[in-house]
């Protein structure tokens, strides 16, 4: 999948606007990342299709300091979280990364936060 680079141009609390160039839209779901200074990027999870080539997103983590301008990188996939066995007995934050104080997951598969649910 392509990465397409784009600015945001608004933020409201944790919903944050973001401008792509013509044919550059990334799709529903797709995740898009923010470099901060000294952290671990912003995620942000595209909802919504605004037209004008602006998509309505929902912040993971907070947007204190977060301005407009910025530079907004679609990854071309949706958010994935590690599944199986490795997961087991863990505490996992929607990001996928692990919050219980172990480091690390040895996870051999990773699936995407909106899929069906397994039978």
């Amino acid at each position: 999948m392509a990465k397409f680079t784009g600015q945001v141009v608004q933020v409201q609390g944790s919903v944050v606007d973001v401008a792509y160039a013509e044919g550059e839209l990334p799709g529903l779901f797709e995740s898009i990342e923010i470099e901060r200074e000294g952290e671990t990027p912003l995620v942000l999870e595209v909802q919504k299709h605004l037209g004008d080539h602006w998509v309505r997103t929902v912040a993971m983590d907070t947007t204190d300091g977060l301005r407009r301008g910025v530079d907004a990188v679609s990854t071309g996939a949706p958010i994935k979280v590690p599944v199986g066995m490795a997961t087991l007995g863990r505490i996992f934050n929607v990001l996928g990364q692990p919050i219980d104080g172990i480091e690390g997951i040895d996870a051999d598969d990773y699936y995407p936060i909106h899929r069906k649910a397994p039978s």
